[in-house]
């Protein structure tokens, strides 16, 4: 049987013994059981409970030799207890050995169980300093970052937030990143350092604040850079582009023909000065002429600007010098600027005050200074220069100053400018002659009044202002009447203007050539305009008389003057209706009259030589005509238009009419 299984003994053999291993290591984990690891919270208390080991009957358990003497944890039974306080941050985990001990059989388990130390927040976060100083360039751009200032959290469970106050001219990159950068352009000369505060906390800023958190203070210096030129003093300064520019109006001062000054040329409005425009770095500053100088007249100190003089000028005029301040480490850094010399003739007279004291009396803001000696006038505070002999002594480069603020000085008269106390004031007044320099004091005593100032007697009052009224009142009504007598006169001017227009369009007919089946010609006759019958036809009364006659184309002025007297003859046979009705007197008629002061007209033919009536006879006034009218004429060759003309000749036998062609006429014409 044994050759026939050889292996099945061995192999039964081992099994059997793997089974009884497997049962005793069963038997041995059912004593005494407890887990792997456990966790325990940090900062917990002394004693408290670690973890419980299960135990079977008759098994007793404790430490793994070597004995631990720093050993934190102590047995109580099955109990694993913490003898002392843990901390996270101190050590993370523990590992305790035990053995467990079956106490009948003696036999014996070892148990290892770690102890993992829980993280708690206790800790808030920390800076590394309490203060940070850092410095920054001027000219950094907006967004260079200035500096990383991180706290730390021994904790370590999440973000920590920021927050930076003020935040005018930086800011933190982000409320978790603790980066701050420039925020705004910076300017040394506006802001020189800044100091900050910076908050962090391990919880989000909102809704509360943690009560972990911490601060710290950040000072940045800002530095200043070599960016600006020298700027002469003193100047104005423009800002352009958040660029400073200081604007220099130059220097001004005189020289004496032939004469030369000796030591520092004094300057206007100072002495010639400048200065880094980086007030921080203050750059040594050198001193030349650009230009204007080529006679060698003027030198000037390299280090302090002063000017002296080489030799006297000697020409009447202006010297122009132009001034150029370099920094000496930086030659591309410069400014210039210009100085102006007035070369003039000595004076022999310095300005001199017409009086050395002078009183004034003022009341308010704004009104001038009354002289109290003569309260119509004002005050007036004049310096002479016998210089200016020509000019009765009015030197006009005089400038006047005061020497109090509350007063100002116009062309030498004062005035004030706020408003004072009643009070006496001693003031100074200084007349200076801006081209030499030449001055001249005199003290001013003014007199403050608030009630106003008083008119003496024989000033102006309510009564002149009545009779000045008066005046005033009559002058106005004088205007008044020459108006309406210049209105009246033209008027009548008028009406002179219109007679003259009758006769003018009287001799326009005459020149006019028959176009039509008839035309009428108006005659003025003054000697009728005193007639007193204004009512003729044919006669305006005072104001003139016309004789209506008719002309028709003829070939023969005989018959046209036929014509004309049988028009009249039929005017004369109607006069008596026109005389009865009083309307229509005709002045033409062949019966002569005799009734006293009335007047006719009739032709020469008509006139008895013994009668001894009055003829009035009416003269030619139409003897020169307008160039006009003998254009006309001589343009219409084939058209001959009768010129009707008064003679001169036999004056004391009647009127005359004479009756002109063209060329081809006689020149005496024909009478009838």
């Amino acid at each position: 049987m044994d050759g026939i299984h050889p292996h099945f003994t061995v192999r039964t053999s081992v099994s059997f013994l793997l089974l009884i291993l497997l049962q005793t290591s069963v038997e041995a984990e059912d004593m005494c059981t407890a887990p792997r690891s456990v966790e325990f919270p940090e900062n917990n208390a002394v004693d408290a409970v670690v973890v419980t080991i299960n135990l079977q009957d008759g098994i007793t358990v404790d430490f793994s030799p070597p004995a631990n003497p720093d050993n934190p944890f102590k047995l109580e039974g099955n109990q694993l207890l913490a003898t002392r306080v843990f901390d996270y941050e101190s050590m993370g985990s523990h590992v305790v050995s035990l053995t467990c001990t079956n106490v009948s059989s003696g036999e014996e388990m070892k148990r290892t169980i770690v102890v993992l130390v829980t993280n708690m927040n206790d800790n808030g976060p920390v800076f590394e300093k309490n203060a940070y100083y850092v410095n920054v360039n001027e000219l950094s751009p907006v967004g260079t970052t200035v500096g990383r200032f991180a706290a730390t959290d021994l904790d370590k469970l999440g973000q920590l937030y920021y927050k930076l106050t003020p935040d005018n001219d930086f800011t933190l990159k982000s409320v978790n990143n603790p980066d701050i950068l420039i925020k705004t352009l910076l300017d040394y000369d506006k802001l020189k350092n800044v100091q900050m505060t910076l908050y962090v906390q391990d919880t989000p800023l909102t809704p509360a604040e943690s009560l972990h958190n911490a601060t710290t203070t950040i000072t940045v210096t800002i530095l200043d850079v070599d960016n600006r030129p020298p700027w002469f003093e003193p100047c104005t300064k423009h800002v352009v582009d958040n660029a400073v520019i200081c604007q220099s109006a130059g220097y001004t001062s005189s020289v004496i023909l032939n004469e030369q000054k000796t030591g520092v040329l004094p300057l206007k409005p100072g002495p010639l000065y400048a200065i880094d425009g980086d007030s921080g770095r203050n750059e040594k500053i050198i001193y030349s002429f650009l230009s204007g100088n080529e006679e060698k007249l003027f030198e000037i100190d390299p280090n302090t600007g002063n000017i002296t003089m080489q030799r006297a000028a000697d020409v009447v005029g202006t010297i122009s010098l132009t001034v150029v301040a370099t920094q000496e480490r930086n030659s591309y850094q410069f400014a210039t600027t210009s100085v102006t010399f007035s070369v003039l003739v000595k004076t022999l007279h310095p300005p001199q005050f017409e009086k050395s004291q002078y009183e004034g009396v003022v009341s308010s803001v704004g009104t001038m200074a009354i002289d109290p000696k003569n309260m119509d006038k004002p005050l007036q505070i004049i310096a002479l220069d016998k210089d200016y002999a020509a000019t009765g002594g009015i030197n006009p480069n005089i400038n006047y100053n005061i020497s109090s603020t509350d007063f100002s000085i116009v062309k030498g008269y004062v005035f004030m400018i706020k408003e004072l106390p009643e009070a006496i004031l001693s003031l100074q007044v200084v007349a200076e002659d801006t081209l030499t320099g030449e001055s001249a004091t005199a003290r001013l005593s003014v007199e403050v009044t608030s009630d106003g100032v008083t008119i003496p007697p024989g000033g102006s009052g309510s009564v002149d202002m009545v009779v000045l009224g008066v005046i005033l009142g009559v002058l106005l009504f004088i205007c008044l009447v020459v108006i309406g007598v210049m209105a009246y006169r033209i008027q009548r001017g008028k009406t002179d203007w219109r007679k003259i227009y009758e006769a003018s369009m009287f001799q326009s007919s005459l020149g006019q050539g028959s176009s039509s089946n008839k035309e009428g010609i108006q005659y003025t006759n003054k000697a009728f305009q005193n007639n007193e019958d204004r009512s003729s036809t044919g006669s305006s009364g005072p104001d003139g008389g016309s004789i209506t006659a008719v002309r028709e184309p003829s070939p023969s002025v005989h018959q046209s003057f036929l014509l004309r007297e049988h028009s009249l003859q039929h005017d004369d046979a109607s006069s008596d209706k026109a005389d009865s009705e009083k309307e229509v007197k005709p002045i033409l008629t062949k019966e002569r009259r005799m009734e006293e002061g009335y007047k006719s007209v009739w032709f020469k033919e008509d006139i008895d030589p013994n009668a001894k009536e009055e003829v009035v006879i009416i003269p030619d006034s139409r003897e020169n005509d307008s160039e006009e009218e003998d254009e006309v004429d001589d343009e219409d060759d084939n058209m001959k238009t009768p010129k009707v003309a008064f003679a001169d000749a036999d004056l004391d036998s009647g009127l005359g009419v004479k009756m002109e062609g063209q060329a081809e006429d006689s020149e005496d014409g024909e009478v009838f």
